[in-house]
């Protein structure tokens, strides 16, 4: 059967694309030899769709295949980045992937057979789901021979919120908070990506302040959260020292947001058509003290890091990311960059104002925890090059521009401290949310913290889970 693809109209900014069977084949094989990367998959009954980045030069489509009998041709088949996704659907939607080599429930959370091993004088560790610290549920069932950890299994699915079912028919105002809360860390990325994905369907554009403001909120963010995890990363290999100098400049960091933005984390802030809060002349003189005061106090912290060396032998050379692996899954932030793969949406396929912005992409070819903490180190100081251009350069204009009523379907793809964060959303006539989906990086990142472990001793899982950093909440929904 020949390939046959029907472009859909009022998709933006990238196409949307009804395909056969053989098309959506055709795109399953290249993203097994590696000539595209998978950004999403996700179902809406009779319809499956899958978002891709094809390379170079960076062009994204999404492909939609009917499926009026509740099947599609499996893409974890070929290609393992998917399984996940398929699993979910089936969950969500109650569409079957055939041919899939993993048919397991995500979210029933009945009896549950994990992938065998096969040896002699193995044993498991399970792990979860609740855990001695306040963090969200996650069961982890480790395979030992020794101390040596044979394979990882991570279930999750335990933070299902259903944020998706709820933003069906949601009006924009009430859709944007439920983004906003999908994963708390990421609550600016979310809200930036839910907001783009509804300008560019009702084919509305945000005024240039609005955009300044919402890059401002997103480098705090990152800052924030790329403090906290080197703290906490040299934390759990007994360096505290590290994570109490970390969680105060972190705290700094969310305090001047509060000031600034009236939330420490900035939830609410960023809305479709721009944002709900100004930055005033106050806040401009605050936030270049806290660059002024965070980039003194943190670079001795970067030289402590080097130079310890009971510290480096724990960070070295432990939770190894072969780079071909983080291409394989398209890992984003820090988790690919340390493994060599130089990918940032900020710049490519990129959006406003990082298109006129000066700034580096760090990457590391080790990919073990010791490069992971490093790009998050060069990151900071990055964030913190960025917050001084765009209050150096902040333009003025209205913070809200009016969505139109209007139906149209839009996509966006965000930088979030974890790497790439994808938006797709459906409105109808009158300006609601008809259907939308939310995909967070950890969707791509913990299948890699299963891999990374193998070899290495169970007391550095907690190195190397840090080091990944993945979220439950954004991928469970």
């Amino acid at each position: 059967m020949t390939a046959q693809r029907t472009l859909v109209t009022e998709h933006r900014p990238w196409p949307r694309f009804a395909v056969n069977a053989t098309a959506w084949q055709e795109a399953t094989g290249r993203l097994a030899a590696g000539d595209a990367t998978l950004l999403g998959m996700w179902g809406e009954p009779p319809w499956v769709h899958m978002a891709i980045l094809e390379e170079p030069p960076h062009p994204i489509a999404v492909i939609s295949l009917a499926c009026p009998d509740g099947h599609y041709p499996s893409v974890g088949a070929l290609h393992a980045p998917a399984i996940r996704l398929e699993r979910a659907i089936r969950d969500l939607w109650g569409l079957n992937a055939v041919g899939s080599p993993d048919t397991r429930s995500w979210l029933k959370h009945g009896p549950y057979t994990f992938l065998p091993v096969e040896g002699d004088s193995l044993h498991q560790i399970p792990v979860g789901p609740v855990h001695a610290g306040i963090i969200e549920p996650g069961h982890f069932r480790f395979t030992c021979d020794g101390e040596t950890v044979v394979r990882l299994e991570a279930r999750l699915g335990y933070v299902h919120k259903g944020i998706q079912e709820l933003m069906d028919g949601a009006d924009l105002a009430r859709a944007a908070q439920l983004a906003a809360r999908t994963s708390g860390d990421s609550t600016v990325a979310y809200s930036i990506a839910f907001a783009r994905a509804a300008e560019a369907a009702s084919g509305t554009r945000p005024s240039p302040r609005a955009a300044w403001l919402r890059a401002l909120m997103a480098e705090l963010e990152r800052l924030a959260n790329h403090l906290g995890d080197v703290g906490a990363i040299c934390n759990d290999a007994a360096f505290s020292l590290m994570l109490a100098h970390c969680g105060m400049l972190r705290e700094r960091v969310l305090r001047a947001a509060a000031a600034c933005f009236g939330h420490r984390l900035m939830m609410d802030c960023v809305v479709p058509g721009g944002v709900a809060i100004d930055l005033e002349s106050d806040g401009v003189e605050r936030l270049r003290a806290l660059v002024d005061g965070v980039r003194a106090r943190f670079e001795p912290l970067g030289r402590m890091y080097e130079e310890t060396a009971s510290l480096q032998d724990r960070t070295v050379a432990t939770g190894v990311l072969q780079p071909d692996l983080a291409r394989q899954f398209g890992a984003g932030g820090p988790i690919g960059r340390a493994s060599g793969r130089k990918f940032d949406c900020r710049l490519a396929p990129g959006y406003p104002p990082y298109d006129v912005l000066t700034f580096d992409v760090p990457v590391r070819t080790e990919g073990d925890v010791n490069a992971r903490i490093w790009i998050r180190i060069d990151e900071i100081e990055q964030s913190l090059t960025l917050i001084t251009q765009i209050l150096d350069r902040l333009p003025e204009g209205p913070l809200v521009v009016p969505l139109l009523p209007r139906a149209g379907e839009g996509l966006a793809l965000v930088e979030a401290f974890r790497g790439d964060l994808l938006v797709w959303v459906r409105l109808d006539a009158d300006g609601r949310v008809a259907r939308c989906h939310l995909r967070d990086p950890s969707w791509f990142q913990w299948p890699l913290l299963e891999a990374v472990i193998e070899g290495n001793i169970v007391a550095d899982f907690p190195l190397c889970n840090k080091s990944f950093n993945c979220s439950y909440a954004g991928h469970d929904l």
